[in-house]
Formats: C-alpha cells, structure tokens, sequence
C-alpha cells in the first residue's frame, strides 16, 4: 500500500481541483457526448466527478487491494455510466454513476479476493460485503438482550438477513477468514513434508484400469483383424474405406470405382458387417454399436 500512496495522492489532488458542474453544464455535456459522441464533453464529464470515483474507491481500502488498483477500477466504472448514461430520464449524472462505479470496484475486490472463485451472483455479492457488518449488528443486539449466540445460530441469522442459503455463509465465512494457502505447502512436521496437493484425489484413470484398458484394446484389435480375415477383397476393401479411414468416403464415390450402384455397395456393406458380427460374437464381444 505504501509503494502507490504518492501517486494516489497525487490523483486525489489533482481531481479535487476539477471543476463543479451544475445541473444545465452536466446535461449539455451529457447530450454532447450521447448525441455527438464529443470526447473533450466526455472528458469534462469524467474529470468533473473523478472525485466521487476515488472517495468511493477508498471506501474499499480495507479488503487489501492497492489504492491504485481501485481508483483504475472506478474509474472505468465511472466511464462505462457516461457511456450508458441517458440525459432525457431527469437524473443526474453523478445519481446514475454511483452505482455503476460501485459495481465495478466490487467486481475487481471479489476477482482479486481469493484464487478460488468467491462468488458471482448478486445474493453472493451482497454477502461478501455485509456478512461482517450484518454480523456485527446481530452479535451487538444479542449482547444487549442478555442473548449469547454460538456459531451456528450466528450464521443461520447471517443467513435469513441477508437472504441467502445457511451454506453460502458457510463457505464465505471461509473466504473471508483468511488468504488462499499454497497446495505446495506441507502439513504438518509430522507428515514427513508431505505436500497438501498429495491428499488431492485424481480423478484420471487408476495404473490398473489402464492396464485394463490397453490390454482389452489390443485383444479388440486382434479379433476385428481377425474378422476382417473372414472377407473377400471387395469387402475388406469397402469397410476399409467406410470404417477405417479418416474421411470416409461416400457410397457413391465407392460406387463409380467398382462399377456399381450405391444400393449395391450398401448390401455388400451390411453383409460384410454381418460377417464379421457373428465372428465376434463367438468371442463374447459386444458389438451392438462396434460396427455402427
């Protein structure tokens, strides 16, 4: 925080010297930029209320993001309401802005929270920015009633304040109760350094089931050459160029080269299937769909 305290200073100065702009100026800049897309009306606008930006940025210091950071953020948020912003609804632009500049820090703090993702949705949002203070009001009138709440009745109250699942304070209160860990990280000195990401199931294929897998696919290899075997030429040579290559071809393309007609190719097709069916079936093999 201290490396980009000069420079945010020096914003907050220089927007501080920024003119005010009364009701008639804003709305004439306003249509300018809407109507005529006029990037110096814009500019005025923008500077004029940077400093309702950055003391709405400050408010969000506490969740450790760089001041820099945030000024960035509600800046782009102010940017994005002139963008937006339609002067014929009889609202002030800086009315408009705030919401839009809020929503923007708000974004950026929660991105930047946590590696794992806090949350995305508005009742989630809500959350991760009241929890503390909806906590705190809870726990004081508790207090002031003689009432002692544990964990749990705290966040079931948590919960129905603010209108969210018990489970979504749950998971929030282990967001908020401190940073993300490395999974490189051991455990303990007990588990001989054994590393967090190590207790982490994979979900891939055990070494047993692709032996498995290897071996049942080379035996499937073996009896559909095998079946193969059981074909004349011209049927090993139709579901070699139906089955068996990158692109297969046509039955009429098949058709023009042996001189037949595409009904023709298809019978001798469905034929050397049967074949070769009945071949595999002697062996067990399930070829409802192997031949499809």
């Amino acid at each position: 925080m201290a490396l980009d305290a000069p420079q945010s200073n020096s914003m907050s100065r220089t927007a501080m010297k920024a003119e005010l702009l009364d009701a008639e100026t804003e709305l004439r800049l306003a249509y300018a930029w809407r109507d005529q897309r006029d990037e110096e009306a814009l500019h005025r606008l923008i500077t004029a209320y940077m400093r309702l930006a950055i003391s709405m940025a400050s408010k969000f210091k506490r969740y450790g993001a760089p001041m820099n950071d945030l000024i960035q953020e509600a800046g782009l948020g102010l940017m994005k309401a002139a963008d937006k912003f339609d002067p014929d609804r009889g609202v002030r632009f800086s009315t408009y802005a705030v919401w839009w500049i809020k929503a923007s820090i708000q974004d950026y703090v929660m991105r930047n929270w946590s590696m794992v993702r806090t949350g995305s949705t508005s009742s989630q949002k809500s959350l991760f920015f009241n929890m503390r203070r909806v906590q705190a009001r809870i726990e004081r009138e508790a207090m002031a009633q003689g009432e002692e709440l544990d964990g749990y009745q705290l966040r079931e109250m948590i919960a129905h304040e603010v209108g969210v699942p018990l489970r979504d304070v749950e998971m929030m209160e282990g967001r908020l109760s401190g940073s993300d860990f490395s999974l490189n990280a051991t455990q303990s000195v007990e588990d001989e350094g054994r590393e967090w990401i190590d207790t982490i199931e994979d979900e891939g294929p055990r070494g047993d089931e692709l032996v498995e897998q290897d071996h049942d696919h080379q035996a499937l290899r073996h009896w559909l050459s095998d079946a193969m075997t059981r074909l004349n030429d011209r049927e090993r040579f139709i579901v070699r160029e139906r089955k068996l290559r990158d692109a297969p071809r046509t039955l009429e393309s098949l058709g023009e080269e042996l001189s037949l007609s595409k009904e023709r190719v298809r019978q001798l097709e469905a034929g050397a299937f049967e074949k070769m069916r009945k071949h595999l079936e002697r062996h067990g093999v399930e070829v409802q769909n192997l031949l499809a």
